[in-house]
């Protein structure tokens, strides 16, 4: 039975009640210490609990606080710990328990948006797709000694994610402390997830000979943009196979030979584009060892193209979410805190699938944008937090999975779509030549603007 305050939320604010919901659900206290301490290879927990400085990060990249000093401080008394304490903690954090904590949060979310059925139309039926692609932390303050003196940016990290389309969620990320680091360098880590059967999807800086070699020796699929330097063998003429929406399509069998001399048999897709890439390319050409009865060229082009998702959630990770903390410069604690980022998207997409199993896909997908729901969760949390003692969010523990959709269903009905639309711009217009005038370093608006009006 829940308390009229409750109930209050419930009906003015149910999307943020459903991503209370589920943190409580997938990463309660308890759970996170738990799993911490059979995670975690060197840090250890002795005054200050993991769970607690999840809770701290999870406030400063939903918004609910602006920054890490701000959220110890509200919470200092229950903590029990000083600022520095958490610094130090955060700064301590292995990369590895933050791309596990991510691989953790997918698996107990996953079969939540299945049982919503808010699953996505798959880019190739019978084949479980991967997109994959790389992302670098911006620069940090240069509040690290070793910084301060520097005028070159700091680059705290950057990692490789793994996005899943039929989920519409991040499943796995290999963070990086080296900001510097070639993102090939963490291929042979992602190697080691693929699996017989998987297509994965990915941009021309992934398209190397050890790395596609390696995915058709076990017997998984690529879909890869081909990279310049790429060496291969022709193996017959190319041929015209027809036209998708960018341009015409061809298809040409070719060989490369991995590094033990083992010959591999790929197909090379060319398109001819009806319009430039934005790097001024007239045409893209596209690596596969999909067989020809599994996927045609246009069909191979078709899903090549559909991986501009995965850049879709890292633009949207960067508007929904402060993903990239610039006042954390220990490259630990800026990967955790995108990491903790990851998981958020994850919460935003089971409400998008709640949603989505009461209007349907195709009218949220086009009309409900993820950074209303982020900002509705951000600006309702901390008085939530107040209002709402934490024993009443004990039954999203309790719940059975069918019952936990049948809630999650229930809340999803009362919300507004109307408070939650999507406001797409129109075409840009073309940036006017600015005048510079070092006489004139200032002007005045008004006067302008008066001007114009006469």
């Amino acid at each position: 039975m829940m308390s009229p305050i409750f109930e209050k939320f419930v009906e003015n604010s149910p999307v943020s009640v459903i991503a209370r919901g589920m943190m409580e659900r997938v990463l309660n206290p308890e759970q996170l210490d738990q799993w911490f301490d059979q995670t975690a290879q060197k840090q250890y927990t002795k005054d200050l609990l993991f769970s607690s400085v999840f809770d701290i990060m999870t406030q400063v990249v939903s918004g609910s606080r602006r920054t890490v000093y701000a959220a110890h401080q509200a919470s200092k008394e229950e903590i029990g710990v000083s600022v520095t304490s958490v610094y130090n903690k955060l700064n301590g954090i292995e990369v590895n328990t933050s791309a596990e904590l991510v691989r953790y949060a997918a698996g107990a979310i996953t079969p939540v948006i299945k049982g919503l059925k808010g699953t996505r139309r798959s880019p190739l039926p019978g084949y479980p797709v991967k997109l994959l692609d790389g992302n670098c932390i911006e620069a940090s303050e240069h509040r690290i000694e070793e910084l301060r003196s520097l005028s070159a940016g700091a680059l705290p990290g950057k990692s490789l994610v793994v996005y899943d389309p039929v989920l519409g969620i991040p499943v796995d990320v290999f963070p990086c402390e080296d900001g510097h680091a070639q993102e090939r360098s963490l291929l042979i880590q992602v190697l080691a997830t693929v699996k017989k059967g998987e297509l994965w999807v990915a941009d021309r800086n992934f398209c190397v000979v050890e790395f596609i070699c390696a995915i058709d020796d076990k017997d998984a699929y690529f879909d890869f943009r081909q990279h310049g330097n790429l060496p291969y063998t022709e193996l017959g003429k190319e041929r015209a196979v027809g036209k998708i929406e960018t341009g015409k399509v061809f298809e040409q069998p070719i060989m490369v030979i991995d590094k033990r001399g083992k010959a591999h048999q790929f197909r090379r897709i060319r398109v001819l584009l009806k319009d430039q890439t934005r790097d001024g390319d007239k045409e893209i050409f596209i690596i596969t060892n999909l067989p020809k009865k599994a996927a045609g060229a246009k069909k191979i082009a078709n899903i090549y193209r559909g991986r501009w998702t995965i850049e879709t959630s890292f633009q949207e990770l960067e508007k929904w979410f402060n993903s990239e903390i610039n006042t954390l410069g220990y490259p630990p604690a800026a990967l955790f805190g995108f990491c903790v980022a990851l998981i958020s998207y994850m919460i935003v997409s089971v409400i998008k699938s709640a949603l989505a199993s009461i209007h349907g896909t195709k009218i949220i997908e086009e009309q409900v944008s993820g950074y209303y729901l982020a900002d509705e969760i951000s600006g309702t949390y901390r008085g939530m937090m107040i209002a709402i003692d934490a024993e009443e969010w004990l039954v999203f523990r309790e719940l059975t999975p069918a019952q936990l959709v049948q809630l999650l269903r229930k809340l999803a009905k009362k919300v507004k779509l109307s408070a939650f639309r999507k406001h797409p711009r129109g075409p840009k217009k073309p940036v006017a030549k600015r005048k510079s005038d070092p006489k004139t370093p200032h002007v005045s608006t008004a006067k302008l603007i008066a001007s114009r009006k006469k």
